[in-house]
């Protein structure tokens, strides 16, 4: 039989498995950025689908904007939406070239006088946002915004001359960090598995993980979530988790927690898949069209740090 030249449909998991009821949930509910994103880490999706629809959030400064982070909506750039897009970029292997150069660029205009980013430029204000997101008009750096970003770009060898002020900001950072929450742990753990000095990044995160053991910012039994507090202005019952820290076993995290913590904590993750096969957004919830886009975004997540540990092949 001759080929037609059209491609083979990708391959379905098992019925009513977790994949496959995610699977359901992700067509029923996201945005062709996330149904793209799924299909390219389960379903043997293509990049360039992935990296169309991302384009549709791009900005003429080089930035993203155009609620690509839900809790932002209006089409202004941020540097939160600019992370998400690196993130993006960096799953499917194309964090470079030309492009990086503009996103490093709009970073290098947004930045504040230490060359960090603060969270959300000012240009947002007019546009909904969500309550528990300030806009100011001189905002501060925000090691929660850098961090995650400047350990991308070193991941993915790009040098520019704004990422050696950001480089410097972030070092000094974490390792000043002393009363820290649960984000900004995760932000500076995303610029510790990439930063270039490996002895350097390996010190500031054995110190980290004995903070966030002393300040219970881990819920290191899922049973007994009354013995560690959630952080101050974020929703009730947000408690945040050890997969939380160390989304893969190759996270400088992953060595905060023993093998009894971690396995609790996965198997918490996977208990919490609802019953239409997404999984839930924890954080404040202010209006329903952000909760939706935010949901596929999670359960993607969720599925990801599970197949990372072996919990299931898809």
């Amino acid at each position: 039989m001759a080929d037609s030249g059209v491609s083979p449909l990708p391959s379905t998991p098992p019925a009513h498995s977790p994949l496959f009821r995610a699977e359901q949930f992700v067509w029923l509910t996201a945005r062709v950025l996330e149904q793209r994103l799924f299909a390219y880490h389960f379903l043997h999706g293509c990049p360039e689908a992935v990296d169309a629809a991302l384009d549709a959030y791009r900005n003429e400064d080089g930035g993203y904007g155009h609620a690509l982070e839900p809790d932002l909506r209006g089409p202004v750039s941020q540097p939160l939406h600019t992370a998400r897009a690196l993130r993006v970029l960096d799953v499917i292997g194309r964090c470079g070239g030309q492009r990086v150069e503009r996103v490093c660029r709009y970073l290098t205009s947004v930045s504040t006088q230490e060359g960090a980013l603060p969270a959300v430029h000012p240009g947002q204000r007019g546009y909904p946002t969500a309550p528990f997101v300030p806009v100011i008009d001189d905002p501060p750096s925000e090691l929660l915004s850098t961090g995650p970003v400047v350990g991308l770009l070193h991941r993915n060898e790009v040098w520019h001359a704004w990422l050696f002020r950001a480089t410097d900001y972030c070092w000094h950072a974490v390792e000043s960090l002393e009363k820290s929450h649960p984000y900004e742990v995760q932000a500076a753990v995303a610029f510790l598995d990439s930063a270039p000095d490996r002895p350097r990044a390996e010190a500031a995160a054995g110190r980290l993980g004995r903070l966030v053991r002393e300040q219970r910012l881990a819920a290191l039994d899922p049973d007994r979530l009354d013995a560690f507090p959630v952080a101050s202005g974020y929703a009730p019952g947000e408690h945040h988790f050890p997969h939380d820290f160390a989304r893969n076993p190759d996270s400088l995290a992953r060595a905060w927690f023993t093998d009894d913590e971690m396995a609790r904590s996965l198997d918490h993750l996977a208990a919490g898949q609802r019953e239409d096969g997404g999984w839930p957004v924890t954080w404040h919830q202010w209006a329903p069209a952000p909760t939706l886009e935010a949901r596929p975004v999670v359960t993607i997540e969720a599925l990801r740090t599970l197949r990372a540990y072996g919990r299931f092949v898809g």
